[in-house]
């Protein structure tokens, strides 16, 4: 079994420490085999924000899958943005802005859907779809395939379709030759879990997609800060949501949604969400 601490839009810059503190200490105490952050460490993509989202890496467990979000790039220097997008991101986050890590029973890529061309919306390209395929297809059939973005494959009911990152048609069904299992990404601010199947309807592939809220942010969009738990003991798979309890100052299990590896791809277990 493996288990992945997923994380999303931490906004450094515009957060509540109580929460950060806190949500440091349920990450720990999860001892996840992986952590993967889908984006937005930072408010403004200053250089302070960054220093203070890499000290808080740094005290969570390792190995880390992290990429940038579209609030990584500067806002406000138009020059810096257009030539140096991600030098900060770079400089203090991790060089390489599309990670990977392998252990012989999941495989954890990220992709960088961040454009310096738009403000808030992302898109994927085919080189990037046919990159992530190379480095995937050589995995043996049990091996569990996660990606990891920014920008979502899939959305909950409350929002249209142009929250998709872009050109997600094109790659999810470049993903499904290579038996993509898991898409994690954040930027909405909302938490999610469902079937790729519900909205690609792509013959033989259904992936797991699910979506993290604000794990620190006081922008939580009417839901409390959360994270997400995923525990893979395939043919199974277990979502929990763990979110904020400002009671008793700590993160605390709300949700748990189970999935399980059928011969057309993943699908729900009916009747196994449970608070």
């Amino acid at each position: 079994m493996r288990t992945l601490a997923h994380l999303s839009d931490l906004h450094f810059g515009h957060l509540d420490r109580a929460v950060l503190d806190a949500l440091r200490l349920a990450v720990n105490q999860a001892c996840p085999d992986v952590v993967v952050v889908s984006g937005d460490l930072t408010q403004r993509a200053r250089a302070v924000e960054f220093e203070d989202a890499r000290r808080f890496l740094d005290a969570l467990p390792s190995p880390q899958v992290v990429v940038p979000g579209n609030h990584d790039m500067p806002f406000f220097n138009l020059l810096r943005r257009g030539l140096w997008p991600l030098a900060k991101y770079r400089r203090f986050i991790n060089s390489d802005t599309e990670p990977f890590y392998s252990d012989g029973e999941i495989v954890v890529l990220g992709i960088n859907t961040t454009r310096a061309s738009t403000l808030k919306s992302g898109r994927i390209n085919r080189q990037q779809v046919s990159a992530s395929c190379e480095r995937l297809e050589h995995c043996g059939p049990e091996v569990t395939r996660v990606v990891v973005t920014h920008h979502p494959f899939d959305l909950p009911a409350s929002h249209g379709p142009s929250a998709l990152v872009g050109r997600a048609r094109m790659a999810m069904n470049g993903f499904a030759r290579c038996q993509v299992d898991l898409f994690l990404a954040g930027h909405l601010h909302v938490s999610h879990a469902g079937s790729s199947a519900l909205r690609y309807s792509i013959p033989g592939h259904a992936a797991v997609v699910v979506q993290a809220g604000t794990a620190a942010s006081t922008r939580g969009r009417g839901e409390l800060n959360s994270f997400n738990l995923i525990r893979i003991d395939r043919p199974t798979m277990e979502v929990e949501r763990w979110s904020w309890d400002a009671g008793r100052s700590r993160f605390a299990r709300v949700l748990s949604e189970c999935f399980r590896r059928m011969p057309h791809g993943w699908s729900r277990v009916p009747g196994s969400a449970r608070d």
